[in-house]
C-alpha cells in the first residue's frame, strides 16, 4: 500500500465546469477509475420519479463524452440535493462495483460539517438509534459519531462521523436528539426555530478510503460553501 494520498480543495487545481441552469460543479480528483466530485447544494445526483435531466450524473457523463472518454460515471453513494460536498463516481461498472465492495468493508470514511438547532451539551456522542427503510418495511440499525466543534448562541457547529449508511441517517439522528440541522423542512418545522437559513445546513466536508485499484489510501477535503461560511460570519 502506498503512503496518505491528500487533495485539499485547492482553487488553481479544481477543474470547474460550468453545469446548466448555472450549477458549478467541481472536479477535484480523477484517473481511469474514480472522479471526486464537489457537489454543490440543490443538485440532485441521480434522478427522482420525476425524470430531471439536469443531475449531478447526467452532467457528468456528458462532459465524459465531449471530452471523448468512453465510459459512464456511476455514483457509489448519494448526497440529497440540499447537502453539499463530496461524492465518488467511478467510471464504469466494474469500477463502481469494486469502489462498492470497500464501502461493504467499512474502508470509507465520510466526514461532515452540520450546523444544529440549539447548543449541544455533549462535546461527542455516538447516537445509536434504528432508522425505519419504508422499501423493506422494517427499522434497520443505523449509528453517527459526532464531535462539537463550536457552541454559538442558538446552535452548535458539529463534525459528524456516519457510522453507517442510512438514507438521511444524519438528518434524522440529529433531530432525534433535539437538534435537528438549521434549515432542516423535511424532519423538522422551520417555524418552530428564529433561525434561518435557505436548506438543510449540512456538507461533506472530507472522504478517505483506499483505492479499489491502485490500493492508495487517499484523502480529499472540501472548504465550506459560500452560503454556510455566510452564515457563520454574520
Amino acid at each position: 500500500m502506498q503512503g496518505l494520498h491528500t487533495c485539499l480543495f485547492c482553487a488553481d487545481n479544481d477543474i470547474i465546469f460550468i453545469a446548466m441552469g448555472g450549477k458549478r460543479y467541481r472536479i477535484i480528483y480523477e484517473d481511469d477509475w474514480l472522479i471526486i466530485v464537489d457537489k454543490p447544494s440543490g443538485m440532485l445526483v441521480i434522478p427522482t420519479p420525476k425524470k430531471e435531466t439536469s443531475t449531478l450524473t447526467d452532467l457528468l457523463n456528458q462532459d465524459l463524452d465531449a471530452r471523448g472518454i468512453e465510459a459512464n460515471a456511476h455514483p457509489c453513494h448519494r448526497l440529497d440535493r440540499e447537502t453539499s460536498g463530496l461524492i465518488i463516481y467511478a467510471k464504469g461498472k466494474n469500477s463502481q462495483r469494486l469502489m462498492m465492495e470497500e464501502f461493504k468493508k467499512k474502508s470509507v470514511k465520510k466526514t461532515y460539517i452540520a450546523f444544529a438547532h440549539g447548543r449541544v451539551k455533549k462535546n461527542f456522542d455516538i447516537i445509536n438509534k434504528a432508522i425505519y427503510n419504508r422499501n423493506r418495511n422494517r427499522h434497520e440499525p443505523a449509528a453517527t459519531k459526532y464531535k462539537v466543534l463550536e457552541r454559538r448562541k442558538d446552535f452548535t457547529i458539529l463534525e459528524v462521523e456516519p457510522v453507517t449508511g442510512r438514507t438521511n441517517q444524519i438528518r434524522i439522528h440529529l433531530k432525534d436528539i433535539g437538534h435537528p440541522l438549521v434549515g432542516e423542512s423535511v424532519y423538522a418545522f422551520r417555524k418552530d426555530f428564529e433561525l434561518r437559513f435557505k436548506r438543510a445546513a449540512l456538507h461533506a466536508k472530507e472522504i478517505e478510503f483506499i483505492h479499489p485499484i491502485t490500493k492508495e489510501k487517499l484523502k480529499f477535503s472540501s472548504r465550506l460553501p459560500g452560503d454556510m461560511e455566510e452564515f457563520i460570519t454574520i
